[in-house]
């Protein structure tokens, strides 16, 4: 028998099995030998090709003989774990070089990012617990919280630091099953096992893995059937002390339609919030992206303050903020020009509309005063006591960051002061962030109330 046989059953299969339940257990499938009747497969995983062949094994058995092969049996084996004799002049090792054994993080799940690694992950004060949280937890041995549960905004860090975790895992551990996918996917594999009457291999899946990482656990809120098995699932590898990463865009308690017995069980481990990030945060994360990006472009140069100005204006999303620089090197690149802020704001007009800020004047006044127990004649009254001063410049400072107002503007909303008053109150709030705790905790607090 042949590799040709073996193509035209494969397209038999995939006619009566589906092509998902085909993508997932034939497609991996490698014949590497018929010998003494038996047809040898290499199959990526013990587990793997046990499951296969209770449950394929004898549409194989069928569809092969009804071809006119000569087979009595099949073979279902690691590659790795024997040696085979040469087919058709290919070795065995030469199969599995062509065809790498997938342990690991290769089980059947979502693809990882390459670039999602620790050493590409810029840690600031917003997203640090979460950081070394996943660090403890990649590095293998004794961790005290089970499960891992990150949760935030888009664009914060979670999936890129739920692929570090599965890298670094792979890298120390080699042969430990990792399996990351999607609460979307998560759900798509149970309703085919449903479909397809194979809830025993969804299971078998599942729970065999040394380490389950979901993302967007928020996907199954409602759907009653699924959030039952993922339950069960969760119980049963917390019973085989098991690591779970798990991600949302909110806290478990806040997840709407995601019943109380899995908020609580996603509450028995570490919670982790991963905060909007800040400015110096956004900042490191340019200048990491500006060395990276280097090596493609060489020809482009940044002027001073455009990181700075980008820094300032997206805010909300890294994503954005990455996909924004990105441009800006392929436009400089195709035009020829150093990248100033006059090219920045022509290249990336449309980002910048959308990253404009609704916050208005008279709402970060009313906040700041609130926050501060003043009045709002005080904040727009000409007294000078330091009380009242020093909130008066932190939302001249917050009017300068999120709003486009220029500084006249600004001046005369606050009792009609002249734009001198507040580059002072810029500069001030901004000298005194990097020494007094206490502002800069207001100033991000206040920031972060009225963006949301």
């Amino acid at each position: 028998m042949n590799n040709d046989t073996w193509g035209r059953v494969k397209e038999q299969l995939l006619h009566s099995i589906g092509k998902d339940a085909f993508k997932n257990w034939i497609e991996p499938l490698e014949l590497e030998d018929v010998l003494n009747g038996v047809a040898q497969f290499a199959v990526p995983t013990t587990f793997f090709g046990n499951w296969v062949s209770r449950n394929y094994g004898d549409q194989i058995l069928s569809g092969l003989t009804g071809a006119g092969a000569p087979i009595d049996r099949l073979d279902f084996a690691v590659a790795t774990n024997r040696k085979i004799a040469p087919v058709n002049g290919v070795t065995a090792k030469a199969v599995s070089a062509a065809q790498p054994v997938k342990t690991g993080i290769d089980l059947p799940g979502a693809p990882l990012d390459r670039r999602s690694t620790f050493d590409t992950f810029v840690v600031g004060k917003p997203n640090e617990l979460a950081h070394a949280a996943a660090r403890r937890v990649a590095e293998g041995g004794e961790v005290t919280f089970n499960p891992l549960f990150l949760y935030g905004g888009v664009g914060l860090g979670k999936t890129h630091l739920m692929h570090a975790i599965a890298w670094e895992i792979q890298r120390r551990q080699p042969g430990a099953k990792v399996l990351y996918l999607s609460a979307e996917q998560f759900m798509y594999r149970f309703v085919q096992s449903l479909r397809f009457k194979d809830m025993m291999g969804f299971k078998e899946l599942f729970r065999s893995v040394d380490v389950l990482m979901v993302d967007d656990v928020q996907f199954i809120a409602g759907k009653d059937s699924t959030q039952d098995e993922f339950f069960h699932t969760f119980n049963a590898l917390i019973d085989q002390s098991k690591q779970i990463i798990i991600s949302a865009d909110r806290a478990p308690g806040e997840i709407s339609g995601l019943e109380d017995r899995i908020k609580s069980r996603l509450q028995w481990g570490l919670v982790v919030d991963l905060h909007p990030t800040d400015y110096e945060l956004r900042l490191g994360i340019l200048q990491s992206k500006v060395e990276s990006q280097a090596r493609n472009y060489p020809e482009v140069v940044l002027a001073n303050g455009v990181l700075e100005f980008l820094a300032h204006r997206i805010s909300t999303n890294v994503r954005v903020l990455e996909g924004a620089l990105n441009r800006l090197f392929a436009y400089a690149s195709l035009i020829g020009r150093e990248v100033t802020l006059e090219v920045t704001q022509e290249c990336l007009s449309d980002i910048l509309r959308a990253s404009d800020r609704k916050v208005t004047i008279d709402e970060i006044i009313r906040k700041v005063a609130d926050h501060y127990n003043l009045r709002l004649s005080d904040m727009l009254s000409p007294r000078r006591a330091r009380s009242v001063a020093r909130p008066r410049q932190v939302a001249m400072f917050l009017s300068k960051m999120l709003t486009s107002k220029s500084l006249p503007e600004i001046g005369r909303r606050f009792g009609g002061r002249d734009h001198t008053t507040v580059i002072h109150a810029v500069r001030k709030i901004e000298e005194l962030k990097a020494v007094d705790n206490q502002i800069a905790e207001d100033v991000e607090l206040l920031r972060r109330m009225l963006e949301a």
